[in-house]
């Protein structure tokens, strides 16, 4: 089934803040494989400028996947998920994330195109603080494989 163009600039409420911990910092850091001490010691984090320990720039990773949970599965779209094949990720930081935060993130739905018989699915995650200031954009297309109408370019 193809996806509702209609989407197109939709945005979603945002879920229940998302509290950033030391401890889920560093357990993404190990993760990924950075031993940066930025990620683990308060110390370091605020020699360098910052009031807490930051997280690795991917960490917005967890706010907007859970964010895009939101678009994916919302049965209005007709998004195929078994269909679907994660086609580009990009995040805008605003400013680091930090323990301590809590963030929310609100869903917009920026376009939707069918191209060879695929649909593009394009969202952006906007993670804010509780407080409205923004700190990261995160931009993500998703293919959805063999989901277009015949004959759509």
């Amino acid at each position: 089934m193809p996806l509702d163009p209609s989407f197109i600039g939709r945005s979603y409420p945002p879920a229940s803040p998302y509290e950033v911990g030391r401890e889920k910092i560093r357990e993404f850091a190990d993760a990924i494989k950075d031993d940066s001490p930025l990620y683990r010691d308060p110390e370091a984090a605020k020699a360098a400028g910052y009031p807490e320990v930051i997280a690795p720039p991917t960490f917005a990773m967890i706010m907007s996947m859970a964010a895009n949970e939101v678009v994916v599965h919302d049965p209005q779209l007709g998004l195929d998920y078994s269909r679907v094949v994660h086609g580009q990720q990009e995040f805008i930081h605003h400013r680091p994330i930090r323990a301590g935060d809590r963030l929310v993130t609100v869903v917009h739905v920026d376009d939707i195109k069918a191209r060879a018989g695929n649909d593009f699915l394009t969202v952006r995650a906007e993670i804010a603080t509780v407080d409205g200031e923004p700190v990261c954009t995160g931009k993500a297309m998703l293919v959805a494989r063999g989901t277009a109408q015949e004959g759509e370019a």
